[in-house]
């Protein structure tokens, strides 16, 4: 048996966070239909069954990706929250808008209904510990706070998707974030 390094196997540090950085940069450059786990192995430098060992499918690993958007979007969310800006529902929405520009295709499947949340607890909880972040910045008692935060919540969404989908034009030289701020502003 030989030991030297050509032969030895790969070993990666933390191979879990690695196939899920590669498979967001996939998903942004490529969409949804680009991410295979085969493809994923070629691009980290594994073996084609390293990835099994981390998800063990395909639906595995978007719901990985899903809750890696869930996690990503309430860490900004909350500091904005902390950052107690003048008008923090606005500030707040803004930031969700702008977190669906920045991440159109993770944004699309975090909220995809191919990943329904309630046989999936680990994306529910993700999603749910997104959603709370609004729903304690709006207050009030349980039933009025989540209803306040679902109308504030569907009020950005739909402008996200909106955007997203081209339905909102951006005009030459117009500034994306100032329209944004200025819809929101005014709901």
């Amino acid at each position: 048996m030989s030991t030297s390094p050509g032969n030895s196997p790969y070993h990666h540090g933390n191979l879990r966070q690695a196939l899920l950085e590669a498979a967001l940069v996939i998903l942004e450059q490529q969409g949804e239909a680009g991410l295979g786990l085969r493809d994923l192995a070629r691009a980290v430098g594994v073996s084609p069954a390293a990835p099994y060992r981390h998800f063990d499918s395909r639906a595995a690993l978007l719901e990985a990706l899903a809750v890696t958007g869930f996690q990503r979007f309430a860490a900004r969310m909350e500091a904005v929250a902390a950052s107690q800006p003048d008008d923090p529902m606005a500030a707040m929405g803004k930031t969700y808008v702008v977190f669906a520009l920045q991440n159109a295709n993770l944004f699309r499947l975090m909220f995809s209904p191919q990943l329904k949340k309630d046989s999936r607890p680990g994306l529910r909880m993700a999603a749910d510990a997104a959603f709370d972040t609004l729903r304690h910045l709006v207050g009030g008692d349980v039933k009025k706070g989540r209803i306040k935060a679902l109308a504030a919540w569907a009020k950005v969404h739909g402008l996200a998707v909106l955007l997203l989908d081209g339905q909102i034009a951006i005009r030459a030289g117009e500034d994306t974030e100032a329209l944004i701020e200025e819809i929101i502003s005014s709901l």
